[in-house]
């Protein structure tokens, strides 16, 4: 029905290649592919077309959990002096601050966000996460931004695990550009939507140190300079805005002024990264013109990826959005060599949102918003973006990042093309499955484009060609003159018809009905002007044809492997051949591209770019196809996958042109439901490829709901099922727009004059019609929805073809139905001509209900599918007939709700009638009245089986209807056969069953695929014969429980010769010494070589590296679990690393395999390899020395215990190895949950049964393996334990929790554990952990237990609360029983080596060899055989290893246990029996809180031991207490200061000093600053201060940090711990009097790493801060002594890092006891006292002895100066009294007196 004549045959002379291959794939002969894959293909035109497509419910717009989490961690390299940094971070409107730290640049925070909500996921995706820096704020005033860094929620989620894990983000200033970066702030930020897993990698210490720009905090393809661009967003105009004048207000104004204007004041906002920028307001103006640009300036490339551009209506009431437009910025650029700066138009872009008519309260305004998918065209807007990167050097650049808005010029009418006129055509051909509850008002349906073809406001076309077109008369009149030769001047008036004559509907059968149109089809179209931008479509067009053919291959491949056909590699090649032709095609047909009219940039650049990218997939996919092999199939259907990600990236085109189609149900005047059509589907060209894949053929379209309406169970149902007919194309393309439409009909036109021919009918009288049988075969259906509160249904389907239905019968109580039922339509009346209808036949619905006794049918579910077709011409058999059964995938609304295993016939009924149709012949055996079964052909074939059942036990059985289950029973059915176990007298006193096995024989089909679902009911026996149904589960596949016989020659292993396997540790670690090598852990190796001798004198250069043998020297006593602990971390993160190289190598290399399981089994040595690689590192020096040598080998390593960094179970498949669980339900499932989801419901949860189940054929093989000691009574289960109730001693350590969701309004928690074992309860409340979201316990609880009454152990942390009850933070279940009996035997995990005292002491009362020696009773082997020289033999295989043992006082022992445990190690390597046994362990356990289903509160880290009350008692347990902090003091004395800068100047004689003085601290300037005293007046920066400052902290070893605690305010009831790292902070000041003292430089100290000092003033530089790596380092705790000059440092004005002066420096730490012995004064005080320094005179003030200072100054400075002024005073006194006295001599000369 789908394809026109013509064009069928030009596909076929296309294609030819691709095609061939593929039918000689499909079509051999018989025996080389099954039936069934034959029909996987061929019903995969229902694949494509009719499964998964048809989306009823919409998905986008449901708001959905999303919690949000931020650790700020740490903040470095902050620009500005002295300043007390807070970090706040925001999202969205929510923000939240850390705390301040005081006076520092590189502050450590360690505090933990979580943000909440609950938002459709395009909302919370767009929302911005900013984090900045604020300087010095306080309740009073706001604080300075020093820097901020945002992105949006969306970039977050993109990444791997939905997070950023230990990232750096870069701090810019939005309000100065040019300033560069303003510091980093490290954090993690990890976002999760409800149904996550998250996974942490493993937090511990941050020892390694940290490498800022290789962490950045940006995703992967984003450089690490990002530059700031400005982002200019031209806004030119709008049209066919909706009319806003029904509203009261317009009806008043134009009683009043008479005057009918718009009433609509629009402008534009756009809104980007956090920031918003609007247009200015045109008043009253359907068709605005702004000519106004938007300009942001944001860093390139930005971490948002979305522009939201909204028109508005501005309005004082209220302001409302009349339409949304996203851009998304990953469309418009490409990040490639030849890549793209983002780039757009001009173009226009359509929006879409509510219906236009207006209302006050409009219910569907989301949709303008933006939200959810938009149900009728609301306006289009014209509009371009551009970028530039700016060059932040040159001058003119403007600093601040604020929204401009400027005008720009008009933009030329032809710019986005040439006007051209369109023309759409549509036919309805069956409108069915119409809702009952629409009523039986007549109804029609409203076709619009645009606004064309609308009621309410159909532009009109000159207006429209003027507006668009400039001069429109010539224009017309070309467009009609100039169009092409077979069109018919229709004289341009045709009018368009878009609405379908009014119609009352008729009842098709309880819940829907049809439209009678019969042979009279009515017809639509519509007549509209668009600018010419076809090409844009065309191209994504053959894109979505190439996705399409390849999504549609790729799902008949994964059928083929799904229903085990044979040869999936051979459709893949035919797939990837398929793909690589069809980008071929693609680049040639996009290179005739001519350049019209209109094009943009962005076209030009796409262009290209698909290209080129079409090119290389071409290219792959060809070199692909050679290499697919049946063993890689899998990985390579994944590389294909991602080919077709990219392909619908690629076709999706950012710039619109025709907007689209949308088809309104309209009831009695009521829009009732609506669809919506892409118009580039439906869109005609003259080459195929480009035509829409909907044009010119017959789809069928469900219609829905609008907005939120299709939310939830009223989505669910169908509101019109239509076959329509649509083409779109240019008016002069008209020729062939009937050209698909099935054959047999007269056009019907409206009554018109001349011209009659060329006008398109009003509706068709279809002649011609076929009458067919349609033949359903309903077999059965599985894993369906409960619809009912037993937590069971009554289904039954209901079938839907044509206007027919029909329904099967109700099954009661069952999830899981078999029908067996064949449902016969009969004179089904199909229109149009046969081969079509073969190719392509109608659609056929199944909807499945859950039949009620009172009220209508509930709905569970729905699926699709396509009939296998016969002409009567054709014959009835292979390889198409009879059809297969096949799976169908049932949906409910946008979840899975099971599937259905049915097949579908339609047969053409000839001329010879009935009769000659192929006879239905069913089982002759089953007499069921008038219900045909399923005819022999179709139905599977069966065989006998016979299902053992073992029946263990039930638990955890919640009440049913509020009485207790006192006396349950287990039945068991399967394919209407089954087995009832027997009754528990009493559920409360021992929930086991007293007989273990039954069995029952049933008749199954031969093909597993087919195997009916086996369904496990609980019933509770109630007095007087009542029976309760208590919880139900459905076993839908039996295949993991079917017995296959294992290989005889694996259990003959006693004739296979020994194999030696070498334990010593020794051997391993050289096999792994490669491995290490390769390892990117290897930096480890660097940490340890920090320490150096502190002695000073030229040998320890030679010994620098000998000394860390001493170093490495682990004292036993020193060492306790947390050693062992801290130890196994960095190994799980090594491997962790290692992998991830793996992984990555994986990706490129195809084989990398061998090697991961190298690692697995050395695991434990890799840390001892690396202390060995060390070693080697040292040279043969060491050789020499045989003091040193000795120690090398008896040196002891770490033990190790194995971290799982989730719950053990999961590692180990659930403890299921022959017990499984079944949880039971009942209830109605919950109606937004996906059925898997609701499966984990815990609200429907009610109880468990344990038990296992075998299935074998019968009569049994001879080969049956008999053992000696077979008990018939158990069958296939022999050898497992009894199940009488069994004492045993619980023993739960909790380690720590770590990411705790906050209780407290203050962002914190105070969280204790609580552990609950049936009714044992313990709350451990009074060792609440204050304010900690990471806390560590480090406790263990003992807990007598009774299995199988106490099963389940819940561990939860509270969070204690001084008034008001404690709330549950979060809480995980453990299921103790499986574990208990489980092989693996999780009872008490077998460590890495045996000690019998110290931190790593055996725990299990049973040692080693007595383990071993019951496994191998256990197993029926022979007991192990110890031999001489360190060698054990199990089985075949012989293992060596160390056979003494030192005792506490060290003395030597011989003993097996070494042997007996490195077999216990490998036992999954023994044939037969083995299995892993679960090492010594910690595993990592989510908290879940019921409120908050699905989202994890946190995680816990916790271990489980069990003792059984009948073995000897276990010893005490482990200390796992945490550790206490070491108390230390360290003593900074500071010598003297040099080259500090001078700032102040003198009074009176201006010159440069500085009063210098210096501040330290090292837990936090409040807690514990220390000041010297000042030096006065010092003018060379030159300072002595010979001061001591005294610092006690404690401080724990393992993790480097420094332990304080403080109350965090007034209030606070209790003090918190915090961790800090050990930092000393040393600061110079200059002090002032008056004023405040200003900063002039400091440095910060990490006492863990930190530049040795320099010998001299002069040797020490900038770079001992700013190359640290560079330099020689030193650790203080292995130092414990060093003195030397630190530069202070400080930025310039240009943010340049500058030296502002050196401190000479003694640093000393000592253990508190040290310090007790030798006791020293502060400052200068007693005991050993410093001397004084001697400074010079100057320093006092002089007020304080003016006489002095100022002989100082006169002397120093102004000596010379004071000497010339004495002589020049002297000249000028005798020149003066020359002067004076000369006159008078000369006249006593004159007159000779």
């Amino acid at each position: 029905m789908k394809r026109s004549k013509h064009r069928a045959s030009k596909d076929d002379g296309k294609d030819e290649p691709a095609i061939l291959e593929t039918e000689d794939m499909r079509m051999p002969d018989p025996d080389t592919i099954s039936l069934a894959s034959v029909t996987a293909v061929t019903t995969n035109v229902s694949n494509k077309r009719s499964k998964p497509d048809i989306k009823i419910e919409p998905s986008a717009g449901r708001p959905v959990d999303f919690q949000v989490s931020v650790t700020v961690i740490e903040a470095r390299q902050l620009v500005g002096l002295n300043m007390d940094p807070v970090v706040c971070v925001e999202i969205g409107d929510e923000k939240k601050y850390t705390s301040m730290k005081e006076s520092t640049n590189c502050p450590y925070y360690n505090e933990y966000f979580v943000f909440d909500f609950h938002v459709p996921p395009d909302v919370m995706f767009d929302k911005i996460l900013k984090v900045s820096v604020i300087h010095s704020k306080n309740l009073l005033r706001s604080g300075t931004l020093v820097g901020s860094f945002k992105l949006d929620v969306g970039t977050v989620y993109t990444q791997p695990e939905h997070q950023f894990f230990h990232k750096w983000a870069t701090l810019c200033d939005p309000d100065d550009i040019t300033a560069g970066c303003k510091g980093y702030v490290k954090c993690d930020i990890a976002v999760v939507a409800k149904g996550d897993t998250i996974k942490t990698p493993h937090k511990t210490n941050e020892t390694d140190e940290d490498d800022i720009e290789g962490n950045l905090l940006l995703p992967e393809d984003v450089p690490a300079e990002r530059q700031w661009a400005r982002f200019y967003v031209k806004i030119y105009r709008a049209e066919g805005l909706p009319k806003m004048n029904t509203s009261i207000m317009a009806n008043v104004k134009k009683a009043f002024i008479g005057e009918n204007k718009d009433l609509v004041d629009p402008y534009v906002q756009v809104q980007f990264a956090g920031q918003k920028g609007k247009t200015s307001i045109q008043k009253s103006s359907y068709e605005p013109i702004w000519n106004e640009q938007i300009v942001f300036t944001e860093q390139f490339p930005p971490l948002c990826r979305r522009m939201k551009v909204q028109i508005r209506d501005s309005d004082k009431v209220n302001e409302v959005a009349i339409g949304t437009h996203f851009i998304d910025l990953r469309k418009i650029a490409n990040d490639g060599d030849k890549g793209f700066l983002p780039t757009f138009g001009p173009a226009w872009v359509n929006m879409y949102g509510s219906t236009r008519s207006y209302t006050l309260m409009d219910e569907y305004q989301d949709l303008n918003e933006g939200l959810g998918e938009g149900v009728s065209f609301r306006a289009r807007l014209l509009i371009s973006l551009a970028v530039e990167i700016l060059d932040t050097s040159s001058p003119e650049v403007m600093s601040s990042t604020e929204v401009q808005v400027e005008g720009v010029p008009n933009i030329s009418d032809n710019a986005t093309g040439k006007i051209e006129e369109f023309f759409l055509f549509g036919c309805f051909l069956e409108a069915t499955m119409i809702d009952r509850k629409i009523g039986d008002k007549p109804m029609n349906f409203e076709v619009t484009i645009g606004n064309y073809g609308s009621e309410v406001d159909t532009p009109t076309k000159p207006k429209t060609k003027k507006k668009k077109g400039g001069d429109g008369d010539d224009e017309e009149s070309e467009l009609i003159h100039g169009s092409s030769d077979e069109e018919v001047d229709d004289g341009g008036d045709m009018t368009s018809v878009s609405t379908t004559p009014p119609m009352k509907p008729v009842i098709t059968d309880r819940n829907y009905f049809h439209l009678p149109y019969f042979e009279r089809k009515p017809c639509i179209y519509i007549k509209s002007w668009w600018q010419d931008q076809r090409r844009r479509l065309y191209n994504a067009n053959i894109m979505d044809r190439i996705a399409d053919k390849l999504e549609e291959g790729l799902n008949d491949v994964q059928e083929i492997i799904k229903t085990e056909k044979a040869y999936p590699e051979r459709r893949l090649r035919g797939v990837l051949e398929e793909l690589s032709n069809g980008c071929s095609t693609f680049v040639t047909l996009a290179n005739n591209d001519l350049n019209q009219a209109g094009k943009t940039k962005l076209d030009r650049e796409r262009l290209k770019l698909c290209m080129q990218e079409l090119e290389n997939m071409g290219q792959q996919a060809k070199n692909m196809r050679s290499q697919v092999k049946k063993s890689n199939v899998k990985d390579k259907i994944k590389l294909a996958q991602n080919f077709l990600h990219k392909l619908r990236f690629l076709s999706e085109e950012p710039q619109h042109s025709v907007p689209d189609i949308y088809i309104w149900m309209i009831s009695n005047n009521k829009r009732i439901a609506y669809a919506r059509v892409p118009s580039k589907d439906i869109l005609y060209s003259s080459v195929d490829e480009e035509t829409g894949k909907d044009c010119g053929k017959v789809q069928t379209i469900f219609f829905k709901l609008p907005g939120k309406k299709s939310f939830g169970p009223a989505g669910w149902t169908v509101q019109a099922k239509t076959e329509l007919y649509l083409w779109l194309g240019l008016n002069r393309q008209r020729k062939d727009y009937l050209s698909g439409l099935p054959n047999g009909f007269e056009e019907n036109k409206a009554v018109k004059g001349p011209g009659i021919q060329s006008s398109p009918p009003i509706s068709l009288m279809y002649t011609m019609k076929q009458i067919f049988q349609l033949r359903v075969h309903m077999y059965q259906a599985r894993s369906l929805f409960a619809a009912d509160s037993t937590g069971l249904s009554d289904p039954f389907a209901r079938i839907f073809f044509s206007t027919h239905s029909q329904v099967t019968e109700v099954l009661n109580e069952t999830l899981c139905p078999t029908w067996d039922q064949l449902l016969v339509f009969d004179n089904v009346e199909l229109y149009g001509e046969a081969g079509e209808l073969r190719d392509d036949p109608p659609i056929i619905v199944i909807e499945i209900y859950d039949q009620d006794t009172v009220g209508k049918a509930d709905f569970m579910g729905r699926t699709f599918a396509k009939p296998m077709t016969k002409m009567s011409d054709e014959h009835y058999g292979p390889p198409r007939f009879p059809p297969q059964l096949e799976y169908y995938q049932i949906y409910r609304g946008n979840c899975t709700a099971g599937e259905m295993l049915a097949a579908f016939e339609l047969l053409q009924i000839g001329p010879g009638g009935k009769a000659e149709l192929p006879p239905i012949d069913g089982p002759t055996d089953i007499d069921r009245g008038p219900i045909l079964p399923v005819p022999i052909g179709i139905r599977p074939v069966l065989s006998k089986y016979r299902i053992e059942i073992l029946f263990w036990g039930l638990r955890d059985l919640k009440r049913v209807n509020l009485a207790q289950v006192d006396r349950p029973r287990v039945d068991i059915e399967c394919a209407g056969k089954g087995v009832q176990s027997a009754l528990i007298q009493n559920y409360k006193k021992n929930p086991n069953f007293s007989t273990l096995v039954k069995w029952f024989e049933v008749d199954l089909p031969e093909n597993e695929l087919l195997h009916p679902p086996l369904n496990i009911r609980v019933v509770d026996c109630r007095a007087f014969g009542r029976y309760t149904l208590v919880g139900s589960h459905a076993v839908t596949s039996l295949r993991k429980f079917i017995y296959r016989p294992s290989d005889k020659s694996v259990n003959n292993w006693s004739a296979m010769e020994e194999v030696v396997i070498h334990t010593e540790p020794e051997q391993a670690m050289k096999k792994i010494e490669t491995v290490v090598k390769l390892d990117s852990a290897s930096d480890a190796v660097v940490k340890v070589d920090m320490p150096d001798d502190e002695k000073g004198g030229k040998g320890k250069k030679k010994r620098k590296k000998g000394e860390e043998v001493e170093e490495e020297e682990l004292d036993e006593s020193m060492l306790d679990w947390w050693s062992k602990y801290f130890a196994s971390i960095e190994t799980l993160k090594e491997i962790i690393k290692v992998q991830e190289a793996e992984a990555e190598e994986k990706e490129d290399f195809d084989s990398g395999e061998g090697m991961f399981d190298f690692f697995r089994i050395h695991l434990n040595f890799l840390k001892d390899s690396q202390k060995k690689k060390k070693k080697r590192g040292k040279g043969n020096k060491n050789k020499a020395m045989p003091g040193e040598g000795a120690p090398e080998k008896k040196k002891q390593k770490i033990g190790e215990l194995k971290m799982f960094n989730r719950e053990l179970e999961y590692e180990f498949d659930t403890f299921e190895d022959w017990l499984h669980t079944f949880n039971l339900y009942r209830g109605k499932c919950s109606d937004d949950a996906d059925v898997e989801q609701n499966a984990a419901d815990e609200d429907r949860l009610i109880g468990k049964f344990k038990g296992s189940m075998c299935i074998y054929k019968v009569p049994v093989s001879d080969d049956f393996p008999r053992e000696m000691a077979f008990d018939s009574n158990m069958g296939m289960f022999q050898n497992i334990p009894h199940n009488d109730p069994i004492n045993v001693l619980v023993r739960v350590y909790v380690v720590r929790a770590t990411e705790l969701h906050p209780a407290d309004i203050n962002g914190k928690a105070d969280p204790y554990v609580a552990i609950k074992l049936g009714k044992t309860e313990i709350k451990d409340k009074e060792n609440y952990i204050s304010k900690q979201l990471n806390p560590l316990f480090g406790k263990s609880f003992d807990i007598e237990a009774t299995l199988p009454m106490d099963s389940t152990l819940t561990v939860s942390i509270y969070d204690w609360d001084l008034v008001g009850t404690d709330d549950l933070i979060g809480e995980t279940k453990i299921d103790l029983e499986n574990r208990f009996y489980s092989k693996h035997r999780a009872t008490c995990g077998v460590t890495a080596s045996y000690a019998i005292h110290g931190y790593n002491v055996w725990r299990d009362p049973m040692k080693p060899t007595q383990i071993l020696a019951k496994l191998c009773k256990d197993g029926k082997m022979d007991q192990p055989q110890y031999g001489p020289g360190g060698r054990v033999k199990v089985a075949n295989r012989v293992y060596t290893g160390p056979t003494e043992i030192e005792d506490e006082n060290g003395l030597k022992k011989q003993t097996d246990e070494h042997l007996a445990l490195a077999v216990l190690n490998r036992w999954e390597d023994i044939p037969r029996i083995g299995c892993k046994l679960v090492p010594e362990h910690v595993e990592t356990r989510p908290l879940l809180n019921p409120d908050k289903p699905g989202m994890e509160q946190g995680r816990i880290e916790l271990w489980v031991d069990m003792f059984p009350k009948d073995m000897p008692a276990p010893g005490p347990a482990l200390d796992i207490s945490p550790r206490k902090p070491k108390k230390f003091e360290l003593r900074v004395i500071v010598w003297n200061t040099d080259e500090v800068v001078l700032e102040d100047d003198d009074i009176f004689t201006g010159e440069k000093s500085s009063d210098i003085f210096v501040r330290g601290w090292l837990k936090g300037q409040q807690e514990d600053k220390q000041d010297t005293d000042v030096h006065y007046h010092s003018l060379t920066g030159e300072g002595n201060f010979n001061w001591r400052f005294i610092y006690p902290f404690d401080y724990l070893q393992a993790e480097e940090k420094i332990v304080i605690s403080k109350k965090e305010s007034m209030f606070s009831w209790d003090e918190t711990e915090y961790k800090i790292p050990a930092r000393l902070n040393l600061q110079v000041w200059d002090a002032d009097h008056f004023s405040a003292d200003d900063f002039l430089g400091a440095i910060e100290l990490d006492l863990n790493r930190f530049p040795r000092g320099a010998k001299t003033a002069k040797q020490c530089s900038i770079d001992m801060v700013l190359n640290e790596q560079d330099m020689p380092m030193v650790n203080i705790f292995k130092q414990k002594r060093i003195k030397g000059w630190w530069p202070f440092v400080a930025r310039d004005e240009n943010d340049e890092m500058e030296i502002t002066g050196k401190v000479e420096a003694e640093l000393h730490l000592l253990t508190s006891e040290e310090a007790e012995k030798s006791p020293v004064g502060e400052g200068r005080n007693e005991p050993e006292p410093l001397e004084k320094p001697n400074r010079p005179d100057t320093t006092f003030l002089w007020f304080i002895s003016p006489l002095k200072a100022i002989r100082y100054l006169i002397c120093n400075n102004y000596k010379w100066l004071i000497i010339k002024i004495v002589v020049a005073l002297l000249l000028l006194a005798m020149l003066g009294l020359f002067l004076y006295s000369m006159p008078g001599y000369m006249v006593k000369k004159l007159l000779g007196a």
